[in-house]
């Protein structure tokens, strides 16, 4: 897991880094460049030949944008400078990196902004656009030359390329101050900032890559914060070893209460999704009716039919089995297509009072608890709920998706200390949080998983991951940083607008494969 840190965090780890540890601050900018090339390479492909327009700004936001207009001028790309300040105005770091770059590339690659219409005449011509115009430090709205020079980034329809923070954005909150860039990649530095993975940094950051710059270790572990970023790392080590002498005990049995008339899709997901992250047996609790047509989309997991009611939902009858179902398994989901039946809810209410291993909630299971979180204090083994904004709202009191969605690491981390759970707060760059205060962001996902089924794939994933003994945490977490690379994998061979839940599916051993590979 990587912290995330405020504005004010970061500056006093610049700080002592800087004086403390005795690193230059023109090592870091250079550190901090060589990143951004780096990952341009990498994404974007070789500078060689490409028009590439840096736009700088007076601070050290700006000394980091002439650092890569260096390195790529080396690199043999076209770079043209766009300074916001003639060089008496640059802060110290700042002018230094610019007489550095002129000894390189030469004053003629320097073009003093002059007018919107001068930026946007050097924009258009642009193969890719930098933005280092405003580092982590605003916190007022962007006015003036600034904010033509971000206007002119957002109209010229060219990629761009944020260095540490995109322009305009609130490093802490996301907010849009005025306005702001907005980055197909955002290179951040050190550490990343809260403000990439809340309200509009969501959608302005793009794709967020993480440079170490040389903070020493102790003063990373010195920061007072408990909001993280899911890793790879964190994930390769949290998933069970498979030995040789494995067998499919060995990897735990997944129980699954779920689906109804018309919703058995939902339990077959999940099933799948348990099964495809590696559970070593998985069967599925259906109401009696529509287990035949459970079982024909099932070929490796099991299905047990339950009472039902009239309306073809799990019936009040059924608490008994139910119960016994739950004691022999690993680990339990509920919720995927249960439906809101009065007598389903009364059911799901009284099995979640007595759970006593680990659990997941999801979907109606969620539904039947509005009103009645306070249920939640009375199971023996805190459950994962898996809440997208709506349910989120429901689950609250005097809460909407605006208000969830305004305030996410907040609203999750308030929900799990108050009712004593984890919750997996679904939604672009999604939350994990638990009762003592630890959050944990995931930076995998694309919208092209705003698509039904795509949570009931990570609630299987979840419990597939609690069978196999993982604690809630650590399942939670791994789950949710797979199910969104098994996303990306999938909208990267299928397109974003055409992604199914299936395709998910398909590629989360792919994603597992990654991750231990990586």
């Amino acid at each position: 897991m990587i912290k995330i840190v405020t504005a004010a965090q970061m500056q006093e780890l610049d700080r002592r880094t800087i004086h403390e540890a005795g690193i230059p601050g023109r090592t870091l900018m250079d550190r901090a460049g060589s990143g951004v090339v780096h990952y341009i390479e990498q994404i974007l492909g070789p500078p060689r030949g490409k028009s590439i327009t840096i736009l700088c700004g007076k601070g050290n936001n700006g000394g980091d944008g002439f650092v890569v207009a260096r390195l790529l001028h080396r690199g043999h790309a076209n770079v043209r400078v766009l300074a916001m300040t003639p060089p008496s105005e640059l802060s110290r770091d700042a002018a230094t990196m610019y007489r550095q770059f002129v000894r390189a590339a030469g004053k003629s690659h320097i073009h003093l902004f002059s007018s919107k219409s001068q930026a946007q005449s050097l924009l258009r011509d642009s193969d890719i656009l930098i933005d280092a115009l405003l580092g982590t430090g605003l916190s007022s709205d962007v006015t003036g030359r600034y904010a033509d020079a971000i206007d002119s980034i957002n109209e010229a329809g060219r990629p761009v390329v944020a260095v540490d923070l995109p322009s305009g954005l609130h490093a802490d909150t996301g907010a849009i101050l005025g306005r702001a860039v907005r980055a197909l990649l955002t290179v951040t530095f050190g550490l990343p900032k809260f403000g990439l993975f809340q309200g509009h940094g969501i959608d302005l950051a793009g794709s967020v890559r993480i440079v170490d710059i040389g903070i020493p270790p102790a003063y990373i572990e010195s920061v007072q914060t408990r909001t993280c970023v899911m890793t790879s790392e964190f994930v390769r080590a949290s998933l069970p070893a498979r030995k040789p002498s494995s067998h499919k005990g060995t990897f735990g049995h997944a129980g699954i209460i779920a689906g109804s008339v018309g919703k058995t899709g939902a339990a077959a997901m999940a099933a799948q999704s348990a099964l495809r992250v590696g559970a070593g047996l998985v069967t599925v609790a259906v109401p009696s009716s529509v287990n035949d047509i459970l079982e024909s989309k099932l070929l490796e997991a099991m299905t047990i039919p339950m009472p039902e009611t009239k309306a073809r939902t799990f019936a009040r009858t059924a608490f008994d089995r139910l119960s016994a179902f739950i004691a022999a398994r690993t680990a339990v989901a509920i919720g995927p297509g249960l439906s809101t039946h009065p007598e389903t809810v009364e059911l799901v209410q009284a099995l979640i009072e007595r759970l006593d291993r680990p659990a997941v909630l999801d979907a109606d299971a969620l539904n039947a608890l509005a009103g009645r979180a306070s249920v939640l204090t009375t199971c023996k083994v805190p459950p994962i709920l898996t809440p997208h904004p709506g349910e989120m709202a429901r689950l609250e009191t005097d809460a909407t998706s605006q208000s969830v969605n305004a305030d996410r690491i907040g609203t999750a981390f308030r929900f799990a200390r108050e009712r004593g759970v984890l919750v997996v707060l679904k939604g672009a760059r999604t939350v994990v949080a638990r009762p003592d205060g630890a959050a944990a962001i995931c930076p995998t996902g694309n919208p092209g998983m705003a698509t039904a089924g795509t949570g009931d794939v990570l609630t299987g994933m979840i419990v597939g991951l609690l069978a196999q003994g993982l604690a809630s945490w650590d399942a939670a977490c791994a789950a949710t940083y797979l199910h969104g690379l098994a996303g990306d994998f999938a909208a990267a061979e299928k397109g974003e607008a055409g992604l199914i839940a299936g395709d998910v599916i398909e590629r989360i051993p792919h994603a597992v494969m990654n991750t231990y590979e990586s």
